[in-house]
């Protein structure tokens, strides 16, 4: 029973690291899951990569009838600690997230949270003002809209 219950935890951690990894990571751990040494090895080298690269930020983006919208969640950031650009279309939105603890952790029992830098850069599907865009911070939510830049009907040409 304690060896179903072991190869049971073995396919949930597979899928949920299919779920959030490329195809190429995926088939690499669904062929090493059966190798705990080679799987010990990837953990190592997978958190040395965590430490050089930022932490993508999750955005929604919509539209209403007159503006394009875009939402993250950034609570816990100041809003000194956040920088949003755009050009040509292009949205960036930048920051850091600061634990708010000097005190140096000898012994994590769990790490969930991430700290540190975060980026997202997000191609705006909608032709926009980009210089009529207007910022807000509020209860942890950044909240980015921009006025629509209204096209024009298509025109219907008579054939002669």
């Amino acid at each position: 029973m304690a060896r179903k219950q072991q190869n049971d935890d073995l396919l949930i951690e597979d899928e949920l690291a299919a779920a959030f990894l490329n195809d190429d990571d995926s088939q690499q751990q669904v062929q090493t899951a059966a190798q705990p040494q080679e799987q010990d090895k990837r953990d190592e080298s997978w958190n040395d990569e965590e430490d050089e690269l930022p932490g993508q930020l999750a955005v929604d983006v919509y539209e209403t009838e007159e503006r394009l919208v875009v939402k993250a969640r950034t609570a816990g950031v100041n809003k000194e600690d956040l920088d949003v650009s755009i050009s040509d279309g292009i949205l960036t939105i930048s920051g850091t997230l600061s634990s708010g603890d000097d005190t140096e952790a000898n012994n994590w029992h769990i790490q969930e949270c991430y700290w540190g830098e975060f980026s997202r850069t997000v191609a705006l599907p909608v032709a926009v003002k980009e210089d009529e865009a207007e910022a807000n911070l509020k209860d942890g939510v950044l909240t980015i809209s921009f006025p629509k830049i209204q096209q024009e009907q298509a025109k219907r040409i008579t054939i002669q």
